[in-house]
């Protein structure tokens, strides 16, 4: 069996209110919504594939394990990479997210900014720092 992957095909998150969810990632973060049925919401991420499921329908793809329960502890976090961060998160904040940290510049090179959607799902958006003395490094 090869285990190498070409990239990610789908990300699936389990929600509790899937309508206000949707509604965040179609609407603050503007992501074009490719399908809907009674149960989930799927988003184009350029690539990978974002399934916003309601966690009632969730069982069947995760069995034997079970879902976690929404408000506990962040387990994961999504980044966006973004030309500009504080114009990102300027669009960001005029549309209903609330920042839960940044702008900042982290010493791996990125400035980032992190936000959750209604679900508690941690977003965050990054763009590549300016190597001292010259321009944004990036492909070219």
């Amino acid at each position: 069996m090869d285990t190498t992957a070409p990239g990610l095909a789908a990300l699936t998150v389990f929600v509790e209110d899937l309508d206000a969810v949707a509604a965040f990632h179609r609407d603050v973060l503007q992501l074009p919504q490719v399908f809907a049925d009674e149960v989930s919401r799927v988003f184009d991420l350029g690539g990978t594939l974002l399934n916003v499921l309601a966690v009632g329908a969730a069982g069947e793809l995760v069995a034997p394990a079970a879902a976690a329960p929404a408000g506990g502890p962040a387990q994961v976090l999504l980044s966006l990479f973004v030309e500009d961060v504080d114009a990102t998160c300027a669009q960001l904040r005029a549309r209903g997210a609330t920042l839960l940290n940044g702008p900042v510049d982290r010493p791996w090179g990125k400035r980032t900014a992190a936000f959750a959607d209604p679900s508690g799902t941690v977003w965050e958006v990054a763009q590549d720092l300016a190597p001292r003395g010259g321009p944004t490094a990036g492909p070219g």
